[in-house]
């Protein structure tokens, strides 16, 4: 029984560890994964605390490289202050209400933005297109919602 105790204790800790990484919020998930550019952004659109918010939120979100693919100057032109409003609305645009998985974005057409437009969502052979960016990675659990990774940051309208 005592050699038991030990291995109890760390199999113990290894959960609470488990159950405390699930439990980070869209943003803290974000942070930890490669979204640095995602998460700047939504700091600078001041979205934070809408984010950590209870939700839930799917979160379409384009990675670090994305970013790095739009014209020279646009995203240092989007985070400056004065152009707040713009840069919330491209976020929001990224964001649907409610958790919508992976299995359920597949028998979708389209997907009501917070931004106020719709995405069109094609599922077919090739994978699935929300607008014209592919779905890398889907189902990244969050406390407050869920995120799919994109390859393409999505620009409304």
């Amino acid at each position: 029984m005592i050699l038991r105790l030990p291995v109890l204790l760390a199999g113990a800790a290894a959960l609470a560890l488990i159950s405390q990484a699930s439990a980070a919020d869209l943003v803290d998930t974000a942070v930890a994964g490669q979204f640095n550019t995602l998460v700047a952004a939504v700091k600078a659109a001041g979205l934070v605390d809408a984010l950590k918010g209870p939700g839930p939120f799917t979160v379409f979100a384009p990675t670090d490289s994305p970013f790095a693919k739009l014209p020279p100057g646009t995203l240092e032109n989007l985070l400056k202050p004065e152009n707040k409003e713009q840069l919330r609305k491209i976020l929001t645009y990224h964001l649907v209400a409610g958790e919508v998985m992976a299995k359920d974005v597949v028998k979708l057409q389209s997907a009501k933005t917070l931004e106020g437009e719709s995405l069109k969502i094609h599922a077919g052979d090739g994978g699935v297109l929300v607008n014209n960016a592919h779905v890398t990675k889907t189902d990244i659990a969050a406390s407050n919602g869920v995120i799919h990774v994109i390859d393409t940051v999505l620009l409304p309208e």
